[in-house]
């Protein structure tokens, strides 16, 4: 073996550009979701990618940009899977049930801290986002307003508040998803014998309060047919 194949590889190999990346993404993810945007230093990031702290503003052009990519990206996931059943032609109930199912998917085995981000930037009162950002928000509930608006037409939901429906669902699967350690620790003081419920259980239990919640009335479904 010579000096320098030793020496390469006692020092380990040089992380590819993209390696770097998606190290500095997991690093900020996992960070920013522990302790807030304004709680992270650049420092802290880095340590925990393994990078020198000049390579966040070499692929991202500094925090901010790698908290908007990271809030950001997650979003236009989430924004392009709630359009498209947004835009089915299947019943209101089942297209609100599989939107349900699909964002519980999303915030939890593909981006599992996006709710502990959010929930921090909501209460900060998204201070650190920009407007092509927020505006992501703002299509989910216009979706989420034309699955109720077509299910009232239909008949198939009662004459509801689209936004107040929107708030109730977004609201209920961040609050859930983003406090999942918090309740361990209550019910591991309080209820230790309770069972912790899992994502799929509460999916399932957000899904039914919510399409028989809007369900409209038999009555009400004979005077509209």
């Amino acid at each position: 073996m010579t000096l320098t194949a030793a020496t390469g590889r006692r020092r380990g190999r040089r992380p590819s550009p993209a390696g770097t990346r998606d190290a500095l993404l997991a690093a900020g993810t996992e960070l920013f979701a522990e302790r807030g945007y304004d709680g992270v230093p650049v420092w802290a990031i880095a340590q925990k990618a393994g990078v020198n702290k000049a390579m966040i503003n070499y692929h991202f052009g500094g925090k901010r940009k790698l908290y908007l990519a990271i809030v950001g990206a997650t979003f236009s996931e989430i924004v392009s899977s709630v359009e498209t059943l947004a835009d089915s032609s299947r019943p209101a109930p089942e297209v609100l049930r599989e939107m349900i199912a699909v964002v519980g998917e999303l915030v939890t085995r593909r981006h599992p801290h996006f709710c502990t981000i959010m929930l921090r930037e909501v209460l900060a009162g998204g201070r650190h986002l920009e407007q092509d950002v927020i505006s992501q928000p703002a299509r989910i509930l216009a979706a989420v307003q034309r699955m109720v608006e077509r299910g009232v037409r239909e008949g198939a939901f009662r004459a509801v508040d689209p936004l107040l429906t929107h708030l109730s669902l977004v609201g209920s699967l961040v609050f859930f998803f983003a406090t999942t350690r918090f309740r361990e620790r209550v019910l591991a003081q309080r209820h230790p014998a309770m069972r912790q419920p899992d994502a799929a259980a509460y999916v399932k239990h957000m899904q039914d309060l919510l399409t028989h919640g809007l369900a409209a009335h038999s009555s009400s479904r004979r005077r509209r047919a």
